[in-house]
């Protein structure tokens, strides 16, 4: 059986009503209902970013947003990186930062990226050559790191 998400990637004009609906549902679903944050996700950085989508069965269960240099650091960086609860357990976060990364080099070439991290995350972020490049700071009550990855070459 093949657990694989089907993915999709589109800049934020590409993007349908339904599969602008089904982001800012995860999104809100998992960053203010499940960790109880009320925070501003409409930022204003969307329509500047593209949009990485984790289908399985027509059921959006991870999704990343690719930022380009400049918007929210003044590396690329990868944000709201999240996995519906329904999709937990089954390697999909791996997939997602990998998808991720990917995404971001094909973009941006081999670049730097980076990530604002909420704090328990590190070790999972840090897999993937993330290193914490800030002091712990706290966003939204949750306490989060900056984490950077260096240009990596295969």
């Amino acid at each position: 059986m093949d657990l694989k998400l089907n993915w999709n990637f589109k800049t934020f004009e590409a993007l349908s009503k339904q599969e602008l609906y089904e982001i800012l549902r995860i999104r809100n679903e998992v960053f203010v209902v499940e960790q109880r944050c009320c925070y501003p996700d409409l930022d204003g950085k969307d329509q500047k970013s593209h949009h990485l989508c984790g289908f399985r069965d027509d059921n959006l269960l991870a999704y990343a947003r690719i930022l380009p240099p400049g918007v929210s650091y003044e590396f690329a960086s990868i944000g709201r990186i999240v996995v519906s609860g329904q999709g937990r357990g089954m390697g999909y976060g791996i997939e997602l930062l990998n998808e991720s990364i990917k995404k971001v080099e094909e973009l941006y070439g081999k670049t730097i990226i980076r990530i604002g991290a909420q704090l328990y995350l590190k070790r999972f972020y840090g897999s993937f050559g993330f290193v914490q490049s800030s002091g712990i700071y706290l966003e939204d009550d949750i306490e989060h790191i900056e984490m950077t990855r260096q240009i990596t070459e295969y």
